[in-house]
């Protein structure tokens, strides 16, 4: 078997700067670490916010430090620095080779869908973003690794899409319908997610958007690791 991980993610319209910010870290027993974070609001102070939290966690998690604590002291620190007046979504999805299990993290209230082959499952428990007090704690779940698992993380800006014009985002029928049709890999299933998002808002996103797909798959191939990374650059 082996892990791929897709991320397709877009600003909102017209704000030069997301608010939503993913990094990836190299777990020191095995694995990675792939953490998202969406700050309050958009632009260039929740871009900040956003960061702030991304960076903290990925340190402690290179350290060896667990998701669930890691994301706590992700949490004291933004009250901290912002006196609980500035909040920010958190989510933390983690190979972890050592127990062969996917982990979890999640401080958000967005939904995260579980699918096994054709059958997606919602998993909707309350979760509050980081920030707002101290001592706030993650939502964790850990999934056995097994061919065929896929993960959709995203930020709020996903299941928002199309509110304005009355026609808001079925995110779970829309993977249903994909997955059912398909089979896609985890990048044309990012990125389909996106796109019909971005159509809703009239290709004018009214927030920022970022959808993380992890799916485990058949082994075909070589023992490398291999990363793609695509930027789009505008005109100055």
């Amino acid at each position: 078997m082996e892990v791929q991980i897709a991320v397709a993610k877009i600003n909102k319209y017209a704000v030069s700067e997301s608010g939503d910010t993913l990094e990836v870290v190299e777990r020191p027993g095995g694995g990675l670490s792939v953490v998202l974070a969406d700050g309050q609001s958009s632009g260039r102070g929740a871009k900040a916010v956003s960061m702030m939290v991304v960076r903290k966690v990925i340190s402690l998690l290179a350290e060896g430090v667990r998701d669930g604590a890691a994301a706590r002291a992700a949490s004291d620190a933004l009250f901290t620095e912002k006196g609980g007046k500035v909040i920010s979504t958190l989510n933390i999805a983690s190979i972890d080779l050592h127990s062969n299990t996917i982990v979890l993290s999640r401080n958000n209230p967005s939904f995260t869908y579980i699918c096994r082959g054709e059958q997606v499952d919602l998993h909707a428990e309350e979760s509050i973003p980081i920030g707002s007090s101290r001592n706030v704690r993650p939502v964790i779940t850990e999934l056995g690794i097994e061919s065929g698992l896929t993960i959709v993380i995203f930020t709020d800006g996903l299941m928002h899409a199309g509110k304005r014009r009355g026609l808001p985002m079925d995110v779970g029928g829309t993977i249903r319908s994909l997955i059912e049709d398909l089979d896609p890999p985890p990048q044309q299933l990012a990125d389909a997610l996106l796109a019909h998002a971005i159509r809703l808002d009239d290709d004018r996103p009214a927030d920022d958007i970022s959808v993380l797909v992890v799916k485990v798959t058949t082994r075909d191939g070589d023992d490398v690791r291999r990363m793609s990374v695509r930027l789009p650059l505008h005109a100055a």
